[in-house]
């Protein structure tokens, strides 16, 4: 598998990228040099290899929900500078 100088010039164009002809040269020669190396990975024998998602073992790391003590309302809207019906009132987001 390897990459030409066009694709190489497509790709840029489409990530609205201005190369030079020095450029595209150089990025063509290292992309091929990332994409034959990537190749001598189907040389490795994978038969006996379990699929995995990570490298190392995932354990559930979140912790448990616990009912704690909170801000009564009241409180919380002490400060508020306006409030309706027991919540915060806040100036519209959409125009109707």
């Amino acid at each position: 598998m390897s990459i030409s100088r066009e694709e190489v010039q497509k790709v840029a164009f489409l990530a609205r990228l201005k190369l030079t002809e020095q450029e595209a040269d150089q990025f063509t020669g290292q992309l091929n040099d990332i994409l034959q190396f990537a190749e001598k990975l189907n040389e490795l024998d994978t038969d006996q290899v379990e699929p995995t998602s990570h490298v190392l073992p995932m354990a559930n790391v979140m912790r448990e929900d616990e009912v704690k003590p909170s801000v009564s309302g009241e409180k919380a809207l002490s400060n508020a500078p306006d409030q309706q019906d027991g919540m915060f009132r806040v100036p519209a987001v959409f125009e109707e």
